[in-house]
Parts: C-alpha cells; structure tokens; sequence
C-alpha cells in the first residue's frame, strides 16, 4: 500500500510529523522516556491497521531506536519486527541491521546472519560502520564480504 501515506488527511499527517520531530529532539537532548511518548503518540494517530501505512513504518523504527538506546530490547524486538511488515519494511536494510544485531545479541547467530546479510546487500558495508564492529565481523564468518 505504497499510496497510502497520501489518503492521510493533511492535518493527521502534520501531526504525526510533527510528534516525529518533537521525539527526534528529544533524542538529541537525552529525553528517551518523553521521546517514547512523542513517538507512540504519532502511531496512535494512524487509522485502524496502522501497518498498512507507510508512516508506521519510520515510527517503528524510531521508536525501537529508543528502546535500544533504554536497553529495553525485548520492545526494541518488537517494534523492528512490525516494521518489517509495515510498508517498504521488508528489504529496508536499517531495519535488517538492527534485527540482525539483536539476533546476534540473543545467540541468535543463524537468524542473525540472515538479517545482517540483508542489510549488507541492501547497504553495503556502510550500513555498518557506525555500529559496534563485532556485527560486521561476525557477518565475515558467514558470507565472503
């Protein structure tokens, strides 16, 4: 349903973006529980089966960034993986890279190498440099890079 985001009416899709951009500050300023909040909100204000929306998409992985950055990982699980089936979730590599990098977290290795091998050819090797190396490091134990 790439078409989506266009039946949002104009104010609902201002106002998601603006929650965005109020959780995106948030972030920038250390403020991860309001940051949440901000985020949660602007899903809040999509229609019923909000994965059919591009914008659950981009606010999923906001915030599973979030929960990361809390250390609360099970939710983090959770929001990339209803990512990944909300629209142009599957095959974006960030959302690949992060699975992947729980997986690999949990002990995971074959469902991580999957998800970091996506994010790979969805990337390239860039994908990775701003991460903890030991992902890319693993992924070269499982596919020639």
């Amino acid at each position: 349903m790439e078409n989506a985001m266009k039946q949002l009416s104009d104010e609902v899709h201002a106002e998601i973006v603006a929650l965005c951009k109020e959780g995106d500050d948030l972030v920038k300023t250390g403020e991860l529980p309001a940051a949440k909040r901000k985020y949660i909100s602007a899903l809040d204000l999509l229609p019923e089966n909000h994965r059919e929306w591009d914008a659950a998409t981009w606010i999923y992985v906001a915030i599973g960034d979030v929960n990361l950055k809390m250390k609360d990982i099970e939710r983090a699980f959770r929001c990339f993986f209803n990512a990944v089936q909300c629209p142009n979730g599957l095959g974006n590599p960030y959302i690949h890279l992060r699975l992947g990098q729980i997986y690999f977290d949990q002990g995971s290795l074959d469902k991580a190498a999957d998800e970091l091998t996506r994010a790979y050819m969805g990337a390239g090797l860039k994908i990775f440099m701003e991460d903890d190396p030991k992902y890319l490091d693993f992924l070269e134990t499982r596919i020639e890079i």
